[in-house]
């Protein structure tokens, strides 16, 4: 009898969870039904739209081919598949506010697989709170104010010699945006890291970026495969030199030396205290090379570009240079005074960057569901934000086709130009950009005359931006 009472019971309490199951299947899937995705079309299964994204992105008409049809035809926010993740693709000023500002709580960044090995999985492009924090905070020191000011010299003599070494001589035809992408990497690895640019270290690290956007195969052959044999190439290197440095920091009560301020020199302090690691030192290094030089080398080459297409422009900003020269003996560098100066050279890459961004935007993806304008973006979905939405658009840019510096006069919208990204994970080379195109423009208005080989050039992206036939200009230095 009492077998048959326990029995009884236990089916009763199996019924119940039964019952209780269904109720939470049902009551769960009642909110997934209301969820209210974003309009749009997701394509294909697992290709989606990406080839579309692709084909406009590298003929540089991503906003006119990919984007502004959509938004037309969607809104500000639509849903798509890129690269086989589902995505949502936001536009406009507050959109770019409430996902870059959301950082960490609501969003984290997403770079594809092959991005992560290269640059390195202990880099800052890869850590999130208080890792993101102190290595945001090292890197700060470096590019702020105070860190590039005692730098501005060092820039200065190094683009000099580079200069006076590859354009001195009458009527040479340069490789302009070659040119600028080596000297943003002598710059980056002379005066940032103190390290002697070696002969062929260069082209070792463009290996490394041609994989960076590849499919991670690593199959002998393959783009992605040779990226990571000059990943290591470039591994090997660099422990030698954190290895050195420690043992001499550990054999001196005090290391006297010309490289302190470096970037090198506060991840070494850093890792001495044991606030980072030996991987963290060499990732941050390898990761920052490359958006500090590559980015930067192109926002050099289109200013340079746009100043050719305008005279008028090229007249205000020669004579601005012309008069911090007047004030100058002739071996004596920049100075960070004289960088705050350039009014009309600051207006001119800013317009530049604007109508060619370095960047297209970048990728998000939402760790919770984001409740955003009346739709859900659920967990585990990309986001992705545009510099195109915002630079195109007239609410923020009158006439936004136009060439015109003096837009940069008065204040911006925050959030609406977004050449180096936004939030906390805004480009911590900002400034360095800055310099890196004003010294240049400096050195080159006021010691030569050059012009574009093909002033029709086009912008092509792969991924990045770049001109698709490396910018020749033919120069000749002016007479004294």
């Amino acid at each position: 009898m009492e077998y048959i009472q326990v029995l009884s019971l236990s089916f009763s309490l199996l019924v119940l969870l039964f019952l209780f199951l269904v109720m939470l299947f049902v009551h769960e899937k009642n909110i997934k039904t209301k969820r209210k995705l974003p309009p749009g079309e997701t394509g294909l299964p697992w290709i989606g739209e990406t080839m579309d994204f692709y084909r406009s992105q590298r003929k540089n008409q991503l906003f006119e081919d990919f984007l502004q049809p959509r938004i037309a035809r969607y809104g500000n926010i639509f849903k798509t598949n890129l690269m086989g993740a589902p995505t949502v693709v936001v536009s406009g000023a507050e959109a770019n506010r409430f996902l870059l500002s959301n950082e960490f709580k609501l969003v984290v960044s997403s770079w594809p697989a092959s991005s992560v090995q290269l640059m390195g999985k202990e880099s800052i492009m890869e850590k999130q709170g208080d890792r993101h924090r102190c290595l945001r905070n090292i890197i700060g020191a470096t590019f702020g104010h105070v860190g590039l000011e005692g730098l501005v010299p060092r820039i200065c003599d190094l683009v000099k010699s580079q200069l006076s070494t590859t354009w001195d001589g009458n009527d040479k035809i340069i490789n302009f945006h070659r040119f600028t992408k080596i000297l943003t990497f002598s710059i980056m690895f002379e005066c940032f890291l103190g390290f002697k640019v070696e002969e062929g270290l260069y082209a070792v690290f463009e290996r490394v970026l041609e994989g960076c956007f590849a499919p991670a195969l690593d199959i002998p052959g393959t783009k992605f495969s040779r990226a990571k044999k000059a990943r290591k190439e470039i591994e090997v290197m660099m422990l030698k030199k954190v290895r050195e440095t420690k043992k001499e920091i550990e054999e001196r009560v005090e290391v006297e030396s010309s490289d302190k301020g470096t970037l090198f020199s506060r991840l070494m302090d850093t890792y001495m205290r044991g606030e980072i690691t030996e991987d963290e030192v060499v990732d941050n290094m390898v990761v920052l090379v490359f958006g500090a030089h590559d980015t930067t080398s192109f926002a050099i080459a289109i200013t340079f570009k746009m100043l050719a297409l305008h005279p008028k422009w090229y007249s205000l900003v020669l004579q601005e240079h012309e008069e911090v020269r007047s004030k100058k003996q002739p071996e004596e560098t920049l100075t960070m005074e004289d960088i705050k100066k350039m009014k009309y050279s600051w207006q001119v890459a800013r317009e530049s960057m604007r109508l060619f961004p370095p960047i297209f935007g970048s990728f998000r993806k939402a760790i919770t569901d984001i409740e955003y304008e009346g739709y859900t973006i659920p967990k585990g979905w990309k986001v992705l934000w545009t510099t195109y939405a915002t630079h195109y658009n007239p609410e923020y840019f009158q006439d936004p086709l136009t060439f015109d510096p003096s837009r940069f006069e008065d204040g911006v919208q925050p959030y609406a130009f977004l050449p180096f990204g936004g939030g906390p994970r805004v480009c911590a080379g900002y400034q360095l950009a800055k310099l890196n195109i004003i010294i240049l423009l400096h050195y080159v208005l006021t010691g030569y005359d050059w012009s574009l080989v093909h002033p029709d050039e086009p912008v092509t992206n792969d991924p990045l931006p770049m001109p698709s036939l490396g910018m020749p200009i033919r120069v000749t230095p002016k007479s004294s």
